[in-house]
């Protein structure tokens, strides 16, 4: 929710927090004065105690008027320093008066009518209200309570004006006797506690002391002692989650605050003087005592007689205990982070959240939500399931790609069993952060006997897997042209995790982060269909440690592989040489521009996602992307309207330009391959996504975090899977990529949304245009290109390709909605041989022409392409539905060629450049500045050739992931 409201209708905002102007010059000129009073007063008291000291120790002045000169003195001094302390008493309490809760917040006090939350579509989502209240009249509340409480609490409450000056004698007795500061408290006071902890504080001081009193004094002069009654009582907390005394007479005797008896209203009452020590429930016999006491005051006072007090301290407590259920969120995690972005601007305009009865109307789809929460609970179980039987067996060996077998396995296998032993260092630590342990440790046991006992403890090892080894789950959906939140899931269950792994959560996106590198390369002009060697790669680091990447198989092709196919496949390699290209801080800047706000390390490891970032804040970024280059901030509350149903805030993002159109589209063109081709490929062939869909999956060292975002023109999607604790993972390098357990629950969401009608399967991202780049400069070899075109397939395909540009508004190509089927068998043997014999002469013919050229370095480079292009047929052009796109995809590949060609011959006319430049200005040095960047600085004279220093060594990389298999 962007944080400033629009210029809608609002009231005007409270002063804000502190003094203002007027009191500043009021304490300016009071501390002016008593300064100087002060001083004028020391020196008149240390004048005088010189001349009363003098006189008694004057030899000659008899004994009898010494003595009288030291009492006298003594009291003059005595008199005159209580005089000053009362003014400092006074002086202190004005200048504490502003510091304590105004005017306005007293008035709002009485949170009688909550705020309303509901979702985009309507649905009542919670109510911001004090938990555990229910407010009652004081006409509706037993007389009984009244008295028990003023008789014990405050016999002159009616009397005082929030002070008892008599009780503060108690306070100064306290604090001469080194008692503490105890007693005095009138039910005001303790109002004033309760009303506002944090203005008041809880210390036993002069200053909380005076703070009180001067909120007490404030009260009587807003409210009337029976609204104060009626505010006490409404306010004040019994445990058990029980605020007010309604609360409490259901939760302690079933019944309402109105049929309260004497015996229940003192017992009630008794538990005021300290709610845990007097618990009914768990100390009866406390509590037993405290009721008698409670109506031994009540006598004293004339609300009881002394006969019927006897009788009544006979008698049992008579609880009927009954915990309250409180009203729950519909969307626990996400109504929690809309409450506390409020609370902020609650503060500024002056509105109370939880009494001006608003209205907050939210982004969230309630039927998007139910279908997530319902998603995240059945697949968050079953990969639990999957986490428990790979470390509950013995061997490795994976039952299967669904969950099924693992979920049946998981029946008869004890759950983590072999984490204890095969990861003992964290399992140890695990033990050693426990309360228990800390405790048996302070005692004086030894730290190692301690540690085994609690291993071999079946109880213990049990609730600390329970918490240790539960695996969480997260999910958001975003619309990317307005920033709304549509889906808020914070973990599996509200009640057993209330941590929101959606926006508190930061972990290491892995491969989800790539994007942001392959945006930062289209921006610098790198092309989608540039290649880059798929080799073992070593980068050097600043602090000269050697970084050095691999695959997440731990093998590279050693293939040329285009920035395309790389994102697709999630090539490490390519990634590692890519960002030596465009450097890390521009990349990061990129990353920043398109929503990611944490902090990011501008290193080369980061293109593999190692800088800790939030799920909302990432989806927030790939929402850019979809929405074809315009970031919106994530929006969770739309407008605030009052209880008369007038809008009194707006909130709406501001639209900025984060990429440039061409480049989202080139770049969500490059992430199609990912659902089509690559990493993701089973939101369609399991899941049956349709329509334009592209996406990302991400996996972090040893799989401790799995990610897929999902993006679709009207909404993008992203979920994580991992544990609280890293060190615990998925024993399987399998079931821990983000491929095969995020992408599962982001694919049966997708899959609902399809089937229920919340999402539009034709609509479509807009397409790269492939004339973007244009002819060139090199019309001779475009020609020739050209021409071999038209003399292998007779002109150019006039039907789309499924790669290239469809027609602007008319929706998918339906054949890009398809799940092609293997053809029959009888006819797959006969087509695939027709396709590689076609492939074979396109290449000789291609080459034929290829050979034309003189330079090897463009005909090897246009060869690439072509063979690449052939790859492609050979695997895809038998199958059903290819035979119209087998003359796109060649046509394509020529004129892949013909750039590739054009970027050579650039490349060297640039090298060439460079040279006779150089060769003009003189001898010059290389300075690297920044990430790989250099400058050229021009020599006086040559430089003296410096000694070669020591190699670097390769080191290995940690868990961040500068160089680990962080993969897909």
């Amino acid at each position: 929710m962007p944080d400033v409201p629009s210029s809608s209708p609002a009231p005007t905002p409270s002063p804000a927090s502190g003094p203002s102007p007027r009191w500043r010059r009021a304490l300016t000129w009071w501390w002016t004065h008593v300064r100087r009073i002060t001083v004028a007063i020391w020196t008149w008291l240390r004048t005088k105690a010189v001349y009363i000291w003098g006189k008694v120790r004057d030899p000659d002045l008899s004994k009898p008027k010494r003595a009288l000169w030291a009492t006298g003195g003594l009291a003059s001094l005595g008199t005159v320093m209580g005089v000053v302390g009362l003014l400092l008493l006074m002086g202190y309490t004005i200048l504490l008066w502003p510091f304590t809760p105004s005017v306005r917040d007293l008035r709002n006090a009485r949170e009688i009518d909550p705020s309303v939350v509901v979702s985009a579509d309507g649905v009542e989502l919670t109510r911001y209200a004090r938990q555990g209240r229910e407010w009652r009249s004081l006409d509706d509340i037993s007389p009984a309570v009244v008295e028990a409480l003023v008789a014990t609490e405050d016999r002159r409450f009616y009397s005082h004006s929030g002070v008892d000056l008599l009780g503060w004698a108690a306070v100064f007795k306290g604090a001469l006797t080194g008692d503490g500061l105890r007693g005095a408290s009138t039910i005001t006071q303790q109002l004033a506690r309760n009303l506002f902890p944090d203005d008041i504080g809880n210390s036993a001081s002069v200053t909380r002391k005076i703070r009180e009193a001067i909120t007490a004094r404030k009260i009587e002069g807003v409210y009337t002692k029976d609204e104060i009654l009626e505010l006490y009582l409404n306010t004040v907390p019994f445990l058990y989650n029980a605020h007010g005394i309604e609360m409490a007479a259901r939760t302690y005797f079933s019944t309402s605050a109105d049929d309260l008896d004497r015996l229940q209203a003192a017992t009630l009452v008794g538990m005021l003087k300290g709610t845990s020590s007097y618990n009914p429930y768990r100390h009866p016999e406390r509590a037993l005592a405290r009721r008698n006491v409670v109506l031994g005051q009540m006598v004293r006072f004339g609300d009881l007689p002394e006969a019927e007090a006897a009788d009544l301290r006979e008698q049992p407590l008579g609880l009927r205990f009954e915990r309250q259920s409180i009203q729950r969120s519909r969307a626990p995690h996400f109504t929690e982070h809309v409450r506390v972005r409020l609370e902020a601007w609650a503060d500024r305009t002056g509105y109370s959240l939880y009494g001006d009865g608003l209205t907050i109307h939210t982004t969230l789809d309630w039927r998007m939500q139910q279908d997530a929460q319902e998603t995240a609970t059945r697949f968050g179980d079953a990969l639990q399931a999957v986490a428990d039987v790979e470390w509950g067996r013995a061997e490795v060996s994976r039952l299967g790609t669904t969950t099924a077998p693992y979920v049946t396995a998981s029946r008869t296998t004890e759950p983590f069993e072999r984490f204890w032993t095969l990861r003992r260092d964290a399992a140890d630590a695990f033990v050693r952060g426990t309360e228990t342990y800390r405790r048996a440790v302070d005692a004086g046991e030894e730290p190692a006997a301690v540690l085994e006992r609690l291993r071999s403890t079946e109880s213990f090892v049990d609730s600390l897997r329970a918490v240790k080894m539960r695996l969480e789950v997260a999910m958001t959906a975003i619309e990317p042209e307005t920033g709304h939140v549509k889906v808020w899931i914070g973990s599996r269950s509200f009640a057993r995790s209330a941590y929101d792994h959606v926006a508190r959560a930061r972990r290491q996106p892995g491969s989800t982060f790539k994007p942001f590198l392959y945006a930062r390369a289209l921006e610098e002009g790198f092309r989608p269909d540039d290649v880059l060697p798929d080799e073992d790669v070593s980068i050097e680091m600043a602090d000269g440690v050697i970084w050095q990447p691999a695959n997440a198989s731990g093998q590279s092709s050693g293939e040329m592989i285009s920035l395309r196919d790389g994102l697709a496949s999630s090539k490490n390699t390519i990634a590692a040489r890519l960002v030596d290209e465009v450097g890390a801080r521009d990349m990061a800047r990129t990353a920043r521009r398109m929503g990611i706000t944490s902090d990011l390390e501008a290193v080369p490891s980061l293109a593999l996602g190692t800088s800790d970032v939030s799920l909302l804040e990432l989806t927030g970024a790939y929402a850019t992307i979809a929405s074809g280059g315009t970031r919106r901030e994530p929006v969770t509350v739309t407008h605030i309207t009052d209880r008369d149903g007038n809008e009194i805030a707006r909130f709406e993002p501001d639209a900025d330009r984060a990429l440039d159109p061409e480049v989202a589209v080139d770049l969500l063109d490059m992430m199609r391959g990912v659902v089509d081709r690559g990493t993701g490929t089973e939101i369609r062939s399991a899941f049956s996504g349709r329509g334009d869909l592209a996406g990302k999956t991400g996996t972090t060292q040893d799989g401790a975090d799995g990610w897929f975002l999902l993006m679709r023109p009207d909404l993008v999607t992203g979920a994580w899977v991992g544990f609280d604790d890293p060190r615990v993972t998925f024993r399987s390098s399998y079931w821990g990529q983000g491929g095969h357990n995020a992408l599962r629950l982001v694919g049966d969401l997708n899959r609902t949304f399809q089937r229920d009608g919340l999402v539009d399967t034709n609509l479509a991202f807009p397409q790269p245009d492939p004339e973007a780049d244009g002819p060139g400069v090199w019309d001779r070899v475009a020609d020739w290109l050209a021409g071999v075109g038209d003399r292998l397939f007779g002109g150019e395909a006039d039907v789309p390709d499924g790669y290239g540009p469809r027609t602007p508004g008319r929706g998918l190509d339906p054949r890009d909605d398809e799940i092609y089927p293997l053809p029959d068998r009888r006819d797959t043997r006969s087509r695939r041989e027709e396709i590689l014999a076609e492939n074979e002469e396109w290449l000789d013919d291609a080459f034929d022409e290829l050979d034309q050229i003189d330079d090897p370095i463009l005909r090897e480079a246009a060869r690439e392409v072509l063979r690449r292009a052939a790859r492609e047929v050979d695997r895809n052009g038998w199958r059903d539905g290819w035979a119209d796109r087998v003359s796109g995809v060649r046509d394509r590949a020529l004129a892949e060629a013909r750039r590739e060609i054009e970027r050579e011959i650039a490349d060297a006319f640039r090298d060439d450049k460079r040279e006779e430049d150089a060769r003009r200005a003189g001898p010059f040095e290389d300075e690297f500045v920044g990430d790989g960047d250099f400058r050229l600085e021009p020599l006086d004279e040559a430089p003296v050739a410096p000694e070669a220093p020591p190699a670097p060594q390769p080191q290995e990389s940690p868990r961040s992931g500068d160089g680990g298999r962080i993969g897909f």
